[in-house]
């Protein structure tokens, strides 16, 4: 016996994930994740029971619904569902899955289409924060064709322009969480900030690297992802995210001097695995901490950044991420404001149906 439920399999930016109506899912959470386990076939190193790709950004959920506030069209709950472990988390936000939110939303009937263009208002429920994404609906339907390319995702897409509102703080309640640009922890210089994204920004020359080793040359490095996660496991406290032994956020972003001609350049732990790119919030969060006098995201770069809109790129293992900042105050920590951020998603749908579960994971 199995039990079908509705999904569609989507590309997000550069992850891929199950979108689901939260009215097709259990309304009791603890039965929902059981659910969403078992539906990517986790845990399991391959996920080879289930619909998961055997990587975290292939392990990805959105739940989504009508909005519960007044100033959006949709609610997003994103899960990420660990691939090994029994486990799933909501403690961040995922903006590469953000992306597919919106034509899925049109897809479902949930927003109307508008005209050429349809905007639909994101409220994303992991933080409480709001993005609008702007989706091409030609002659009423979801285009999904076009000449916008991403790093990290062959070919081209019909762009998805997004705009991030009020994310400062979203998941540590400030854009500083320790108050302060810079924190020493075990004698490393860190940076913490949440622009979307809690992430620990540290200089990559601190750890002997350069900061253009792989993904895979970091991740077989088992004294650089102790130290790592020490860290983590530390700072997250002062972050107040409390203990994050079990928690995806905060990510750790090494930086070094840019090697293509943009801004920075990164090499993110996610927290545990080494992302192939870099997320879309953590981009965005890296980015704000060059706007941080004295970070040592400054400190790297050597710039200082002015008061103004700036179109930031942050290199990442496949390419650069173009971040799009609008900020002021930057003469100081204390007057620092970012005013909006803004960056272009692809995503396209790759199937729906129905994922089949054993039947008695869901009674």
């Amino acid at each position: 016996m199995q039990r079908a439920i509705p999904c569609a399999v989507m590309r997000g930016g550069t992850s891929k994930g199950l979108y689901f109506l939260a009215s097709d899912l259990p309304a009791d959470e603890a039965t929902r994740n059981a659910v969403l386990l078992a539906a990517m076939g986790s845990p399991d190193d391959r996920q080879i029971d289930g619909m998961g790709g055997a990587h975290p950004l292939t392990s990805k959920v959105a739940i989504v619904s009508p909005s519960s506030r007044p100033d959006a069209d949709v609610d997003y709950l994103f899960v990420q569902v660990v691939v090994n472990k029994a486990e799933v988390s909501t403690a961040q936000n995922c903006g590469n899955i953000l992306a597919g939110v919106a034509p899925f939303s049109i897809e479902t009937g949930l927003v109307a289409i508008a005209g050429e263009t349809t905007d639909v208002r994101i409220h994303m429920v992991n933080t409480g924060a709001v993005a609008v994404a702007r989706v091409e609906t030609p002659n009423g339907v979801v285009n999904y064709s076009g000449s916008a390319r991403i790093d990290g995702v062959p070919g081209t897409s019909a762009p998805i322009p997004t705009d991030f509102l009020d994310i400062a703080g979203s998941s540590c309640g400030a854009l500083l969480p320790t108050g302060n640009a810079v924190d020493e922890v075990q004698g490393v210089k860190v940076t913490c900030i949440d622009n979307g994204m809690p992430v620990v920004v540290l200089d990559a020359a601190d750890f002997g690297l350069s900061g253009n080793e792989s993904p895979a040359e970091m991740e077989a490095n088992a004294d650089l992802k102790a130290r790592i996660e020490a860290i983590r496991l530390e700072i997250g406290h002062k972050m107040n995210l409390g203990d994050v032994s079990n928690k995806t956020v905060p990510k750790m972003s090494l930086v070094s001097p840019a090697l293509a001609g943009g801004l920075i350049n990164t090499r993110t732990f996610i927290p545990h695995r080494v992302h192939e790119a870099i997320g879309v919030l953590g981009s965005v969060s890296v980015a704000t901490a060059c706007a941080v006098p004295g970070s040592v995201a400054q400190r790297v770069t050597g710039n200082a950044v002015q008061d103004g809109v700036h179109m930031m790129d942050v290199e990442h293992p496949t390419g650069f991420f173009s971040v799009e900042m609008d900020v002021v105050g930057t003469a100081s920590m204390d007057t620092l404001v970012v005013n909006r951020a803004a960056l272009l998603r692809t995503a396209r749908m790759l199937m729906r149906g129905e994922v089949f579960i054993a039947a008695d994971v869901w009674l």
